[in-house]
């Protein structure tokens, strides 16, 4: 096992070839070891340089309205009404903590999406 940090791009490459290469193996093996460390390095190079930000708190309540099929009517009563829904959703008015519960219990939106 010949294991260096990935500082580049060709390292990763050459680090994701590897773990496809080991990725059936056994664990607690000189190969699963091998694998799972492989798959760490990776991690910390992806968050690095592949850092994907949670989505605009309104973006993630209109994507699981479209998910599920719901108007800006459906889930007025989630968030204080139609005024209030339409507020929201056109940015008008900022998410306050007990609308951003119940959104996420009532329609599932995580809540880091939801805080922003």
């Amino acid at each position: 096992m010949n294991i260096k940090p990935i500082k580049t791009k060709r390292d990763y490459e050459r680090a994701l070839k590897r773990i496809e290469e080991l990725f059936n193996s056994k664990p607690n093996t000189s190969a699963g070891d091998e694998l799972e460390v492989l798959v760490t390095l990776t991690e910390v190079y992806e968050q690095k340089h592949f850092n994907i930000s949670p989505p605009d708190p309104i973006e993630a309540i209109k994507f699981r309205m479209e998910q599920l099929g719901l108007k800006q009517s459906d889930i007025a009563e989630t968030i204080g009404g139609k005024n209030r829904a339409s507020e929201i959703l056109n940015g008008k008015r900022e998410l306050t903590v007990r609308m951003m519960k119940e959104l996420h219990k009532k329609y599932n939106i995580p809540a880091e999406s939801l805080l922003g």
